[in-house]
């Protein structure tokens, strides 16, 4: 059975969705931009059927079962509201909405509808999250207790750096923070449980014209485990990107070094192999920018996850996807780390410091 989905979104959406759905086997039937003229031109360059600028007359138009939403953060609730209403299968990218509200709202309608509702957070596919995670959850590092994540990256450390307009914008859901840190709370989460305590600052490194939007931040946080970490993230760092990823544990370390996941422990250093049934990675595409091969390979693990189910087949039960609740959690975590940015004080979630 063919199965279709329509795309909405021709940034993201066009370079990254796009080659996912196809390489994980969907047929994508539409693509949904802001002009329907120049979105049909786009549709056409890459073999899709149908343009359109409202995810209205696609759902009209095509009997697609699954919506793919790469749109700024400001529009997934509307968009994920349309698509769940119309009884279609839904991947989000992330943050989920633009607040816990809106969050909250858009996981009951999807509960309630009983369509599968999923979060773009497609590095759960990277082999080596994956191998953390496995580490972690086989007792391999004993009780974890401390996890540090570091980033550094140039893409932002101009002025006049290119990037959509929304990601300099908070009105928008704009900043580092809600584009990259949603990942890595994601795995967090994923590895270690509920994130409870965060104190967090916020950071804009490099001034940008009206927009106001974080390009860095660094939290403290606490599990409920009571794991304590640290996660720090900077965009506009001149210099080779940097990625450090540990968690020590009582009777060893995960990290991943060089594109590989170790494990260190009294009896010396071990590579993990990578769980088989992770997916191979999609072919590379002829895309000169940063990440675009990494996410389209994760990005097509879960789609195929998804075809998979939709398929009545049983997916591995690992990596598995991101729900829209695994997504609200993350919000109400993001939101946590604002409010301890503004006040300046350790916020605890689902209460006051």
């Amino acid at each position: 059975m063919t199965r279709r989905a329509i795309v909405v979104g021709t940034g993201f959406g066009l370079r990254v969705h796009v080659p996912a759905l196809r390489a994980a086997g969907f047929q994508v039937a539409a693509l949904v931009g802001q002009d329907a003229e120049r979105t049909t031109r786009r549709a056409q360059r890459v073999g899709v059927p149908a343009g359109f600028d409202s995810l209205a007359a696609a759902l009209h138009a095509t009997d697609a079962e699954v919506v793919t939403i790469a749109t700024p953060p400001d529009t997934h609730a509307e968009l994920a509201g349309l698509a769940i209403a119309a009884g279609r299968h839904v991947i989000c990218e992330k943050p989920l909405a633009l607040s816990v509200e809106q969050a909250e709202a858009v996981t009951k309608a999807a509960d309630a509808a009983g369509v599968i509702a999923l979060v773009g957070t497609e590095f759960r596919w990277d082999p080596t999250v994956e191998a953390v995670r496995d580490a972690i959850a086989a007792g391999r590092v004993g009780r974890p207790h401390t996890a540090t994540i570091v980033r550094s990256y140039p893409m932002l450390a101009a002025a006049d750096a290119s990037a959509p307009g929304w990601w300099f914008d908070p009105a928008r859901g704009g900043g580092w923070l809600r584009a990259n840190g949603t990942h890595l709370l994601d795995q967090v989460q994923l590895w270690l449980g509920p994130i409870v305590e965060v104190s967090a600052t916020l950071g804009q490194a490099v001034p940008r014209p009206g927009g106001g939007a974080d390009d860095g931040y660094g939290v403290l946080l606490r599990t409920a485990s009571g794991a304590v970490g640290v996660i720090q993230e900077c965009a506009a760092a001149w210099g080779e990107p940097v990625e450090v990823t540990r968690v020590a544990g009582t009777a060893g370390t995960v990290s991943i070094v060089d594109g590989r996941t170790r494990l260190q422990t009294a009896d010396g250093s071990h590579d993990l192999t990578p769980d088989p049934s992770v997916p191979p990675p999609a072919p590379a595409p002829q895309d000169p920018r940063p990440w675009t091969a990494a996410e389209i390979a994760s990005y097509t693990g879960l789609a195929r996850w998804l075809h998979q189910r939709l398929d009545g087949r049983t997916p591995p039960h690992f990596p598995r996807p991101a729900t829209f609740a695994d997504g609200l959690a993350v919000l109400r975590v993001v939101e946590a780390i604002q409010a301890s940015a503004e006040q300046r004080r350790a916020i605890q979630l689902g209460g006051d410091a």
